[in-house]
């Protein structure tokens, strides 16, 4: 039996399931083990996590008394409160701006609203553009040179623009970085989910593109790490773990030489992982002390991580991500900024497996427009023959629609080869 349990009551011989924090909150590269040693204990301890889930089947238990909740309850829970999201009014941070004159247009793209598959298309080219782009920056940067913020802006735009015409198309084409890809995909993706949460909260156009380019530049300081540290496939040793830490403040200092960047986008890259309970890093802010754009780029800057693929662990499935994401929220994120987060790329994004009413397995291939809880997913899997049927879209929130989804699936217990290509449309890589 799965339960999640408090650091203080971690007792050698318990079986660690799971981590209840991101990657980068412990030094451990894998769970799944039995805590057999003192000093893995006192790591562990260490840390800034402060619960974790252990398997009673494999391992110790609690002691009789001591406060745990089961899977089933923490499933409940987090699925009580994403329910409670549709009925949740709008994060106002700006007042409604006055109308203004449409901008001219800068390129034939424009900013007309797009269908997916259309903006699926374009969003691959700037994906691509995109990753040339970042691979020349952090280049440069390791060099010692300045970041070229006009180039940054520019690049900016394009994303923003994108995510104006159909916000679900670049965010999710994002997400399939390779693990080589990832320092530098990670940025574009961050980018790309920091203007949609902008947006969500109604931020101006100005504090929207401000946004975006702290989410491109909030990682530059990992071009101050040295590679074999950055891309090691296995546990990092506390003084590696100590080095990846410093990449905020690495990062700070480099867009600090260069200073034509805002003071919020510096912000942003010192304070992304500073956590709403005082336990982040470097400066251990706490609560109102961390600005709103640090506080935004911490939730994006963790959703993209745990589910991106990277050398030591395989992403997360989106809506599990979320939902594992909701278990921090206490002290880690601001939590009316994740439910905007979640408002904005939906409780089951993109890309993520789920089973329906019927029985039928599908993937989720855009959001509804109504509803939070009645996305478009093709179904491709029936669970009563166990068999793969034609793919077949369905839109849940159409009138007349007697499908709902029931459950999140597993894709690593599935293993369908092509899950990505379903929905994306692009069976190699998309750029």
């Amino acid at each position: 039996m799965l339960k999640r349990i408090s650091i203080q009551h971690l007792t050698l011989g318990m079986y660690v399931h799971d981590f209840c924090g991101s990657w980068m909150d412990h030094p451990f590269w894998r769970a799944k083990f039995v805590l057999k040693e003192p000093k893995d204990l006192a790591r562990i301890k260490a840390a800034s996590i402060e619960e974790v889930w252990i398997d009673t089947s494999k391992g110790l238990d609690v002691a009789a008394g001591v406060r745990s909740v089961s899977r089933e309850e923490a499933d409940f829970q987090v699925e009580t409160d994403f329910g409670m999201l549709d009925k949740l009014p709008p994060l106002q941070v700006d007042p409604p701006s006055p109308p203004s004159p449409p901008p001219a247009p800068r390129r034939a793209s424009g900013r007309a609203a797009a269908s997916m598959h259309s903006e699926l298309q374009a969003a691959a080219s700037i994906c691509g553009e995109a990753r040339q782009a970042m691979v020349s920056m952090f280049s440069e940067a390791r060099m010692g040179k300045a970041v070229n913020s006009e180039n940054a802006r520019s690049l900016v735009e394009e994303i923003s623009d994108s995510v104006t015409r159909n916000p679900g198309a670049l965010i999710s084409l994002a997400r399939l970085k390779t693990a080589d890809d990832y320092t530098y995909m990670h940025s574009v993706a961050v980018c790309a989910l920091m203007v949609a949460l902008a947006k969500q909260i109604n931020l101006n156009e100005e504090h929207t593109r401000v946004a975006g380019m702290a989410g491109l530049l909030h990682d530059l300081g990992k071009a101050a790490i040295p590679l074999a540290v950055l891309n090691k496939p296995g546990k990092l040793t506390d003084a590696e773990f100590a080095v990846v830490q410093s990449h905020p403040v690495q990062g700070y200092l480099m867009l600090q030489e260069g200073g034509s960047v805002e003071a919020a986008v510096l912000d942003a890259c010192r304070h992304h992982h500073e956590k709403m309970d005082g336990s982040g890093y470097p400066d251990k802010l706490k609560g109102e002390q961390i600005t709103l754009i640090a506080r935004m780029t911490a939730v994006c800057d963790v959703y993209d991580a745990i589910t991106s693929d990277r050398p030591y662990k395989r992403g997360w499935d989106p809506a599990e991500s979320l939902r594992r994401m909701a278990e921090w929220t206490k002290g880690h994120f601001d939590p009316r900024l994740f439910q905007a987060f979640v408002k904005s790329i939906g409780i089951y994004p993109v890309g993520s497996l789920v089973r329906l009413t019927s029985g039928r397995i599908g993937v989720v291939t855009e959001q509804g427009q109504q509803s939070l809880t009645s996305p478009k997913v093709k179904v491709f899997f029936s669970t009563k023959s166990d068999l793969r049927i034609p793919p077949v879209s369905i839109d849940l929130a159409e009138p007349g629609c007697t499908e709902k989804i029931v459950a999140r699936e597993d894709p690593d217990q599935w293993k369908f080869p092509d899950l990505n290509e379903l929905w994306s449309g692009f069976s190699g890589k998309a750029w």
